[in-house]
């Protein structure tokens, strides 16, 4: 990583959540266009994708889901 994607890392990590949402749609605003995801060609999962899937398929802690308020107490963002 660059030094100046290492400082924007370090600023979102201590914003607090409302700044990081302005950032977020600011992100979004500026760098996203409709049309730019509908110009992606939809491609079939090679062998690691699938490879991949299985794992998460007979992974028992793959199938645990926690909401964004349990996840940010839970790494002490909150």
């Amino acid at each position: 990583m660059n030094a100046i994607k290492e400082r924007i890392f370090g600023a979102v990590t201590v914003m607090d959540n409302s700044s990081a949402f302005k950032l977020w749609e600011f992100i979004m605003n500026e760098f996203t266009h409709a049309a730019d995801w509908d110009s992606i060609p939809e491609a079939e999962p090679d062998e690691f994708d699938l490879q991949m899937l299985k794992e998460i398929e007979q992974d028992k802690d793959c199938r645990e889901f926690v909401s964004a308020d349990e996840a940010e107490k839970m790494l002490g963002l909150v």
